[in-house]
């Protein structure tokens, strides 16, 4: 699947944003997210998971889900702390707003019955038109630990691809032959794996 701006499926070859936080660059403030993210952001010029969590619940981007919950922000910072800061500077900020945009868009697609939520057949839909080549084995255990009830709301469809595109790209990096196989040691796993 390609978003606005990106293409490629479930990762995108050029990385996910610039070096976070940073000087405001001439043309920021002329952007329009840049308003928004400076109110957003404080005194600091960066964003943190809380801020995040009250940006995106006032900004009506779930629609007429529910809010995003501080761990899915967690994660979704995970993905573009460069500097391990736990916060997000403005380009970071508006690439995450565009792939929200299109993971919203993929999500209305796929939520057939307009019901705020997709069942465990539609994930694997989308997590395939996405890229993701998983057996039904994985996505049978995917949609287990993000769905309640046999539904996964939007808020934790964001964390599913969060967390496997991030999982995703820490393998690629690893994987230099491209072979689908990688060797870890067990301390750069737990990083890997506490990192996201």
């Amino acid at each position: 699947m390609a978003y606005p701006g990106h293409p490629g499926g479930g990762y995108y070859q050029s990385g996910y944003g610039a070096a976070p936080g940073g000087p405001v660059f001439p043309g920021q403030t002329q952007d329009p997210l840049y308003g928004y993210f400076a109110a957003v952001a404080g005194q600091d010029g960066q964003v943190d998971a809380d801020e995040l969590q009250r940006c995106l619940t006032q900004s009506g981007i779930s629609g007429g889900y529910k809010p995003f919950n501080l761990e899915t922000c967690r994660l979704m910072i995970s993905m573009l702390d460069r500097d391990m800061s736990g916060k997000m500077g403005f380009n970071e900020f508006k690439d995450l707003w565009a792939v929200l945009n299109g993971w919203r868009q993929h999500f209305i697609n796929f939520d057939s019955d307009r019901s705020g939520t997709v069942d465990p057949q539609e994930l694997q839909k989308a997590l395939t038109t996405m890229g993701f080549r998983l057996s039904p084995q994985t996505v049978s255990a995917v949609a287990k630990r993000y769905s309640t009830n046999g539904k996964i709301t939007f808020d934790d469809y964001i964390a599913c691809c969060v967390k496997l595109r991030a999982l995703t790209d820490s393998f690629r990096r690893r994987d230099a032959a491209q072979q689908g196989v990688v060797n870890f040691q067990y301390d750069d796993f737990i990083q890997s794996v506490m990192s996201i």
